[in-house]
């Protein structure tokens, strides 16, 4: 399992080692004792997994307030995404700033995105599958949302009309957002 440090601090890129032969192939998709030997020490305890059935669905940007607050360890089981974490941590270096990585089944790529960051992530196909740890059980009173087209934080996102829910749809830009981050 590599760990790939990105230009945000506490974001990582896992890339799995993946053993294959005449059969298939074979990975760990999560190891706490390797992602502890690299630092990054997390107790997950839930497993979500999402489907979206069409090419153009945009999901987010959520997160949870503290002190419920999520770190997240996403995957694509299933076709492939646009990943995204922005720093919503008030008085950080990267406050606004955001990482994309494609993640898919084939690339098996995997993105760790800490407390403090907004995530979402785009289908870029159809029928795709996405799973991810928490570390904090889903509390419906911390959860947030804000703006994927939010131009303060200006993320390029490759689409202009994507699918969104209705949540999404009504969500507030950053500057009016009660997150409670702060670096």
């Amino acid at each position: 399992m590599q760990v790939v440090r990105t230009d945000i601090e506490g974001v990582y890129i896992i890339e799995p080692k993946v053993f294959g032969d005449h059969r298939g192939w074979f990975m760990e998709t999560y190891s706490k004792l390797r992602l502890v030997q690299q630092g990054i020490g997390v107790d997950f305890i839930q497993d979500n997994h999402s489907m979206s059935t069409k090419k153009g669905t945009l999901r987010g940007l959520h997160f949870q307030i503290n002190p419920k607050a999520q770190t997240k360890f996403v995957r694509c089981t299933k076709g492939a995404i646009l990943d995204v974490a922005v720093d919503i941590r008030k008085g950080s270096p990267t406050y606004k700033k955001w990482i994309a990585v494609e993640l898919s089944a084939e690339n098996k790529k995997q993105l760790f995105i800490p407390k403090g960051f907004a995530h979402g992530f785009l289908t870029l196909v159809d029928d795709v599958e996405v799973q991810y740890k928490v570390d904090e059980y889903y509390t419906p009173e911390c959860d947030r949302s804000i703006r994927f087209d939010d131009p303060e934080i200006g993320i390029n996102w490759g689409i202009s009309n994507p699918i969104l829910s209705e949540k999404d749809l009504k969500a507030p830009l950053l500057k009016d957002s009660d997150h409670n981050f702060v670096y």
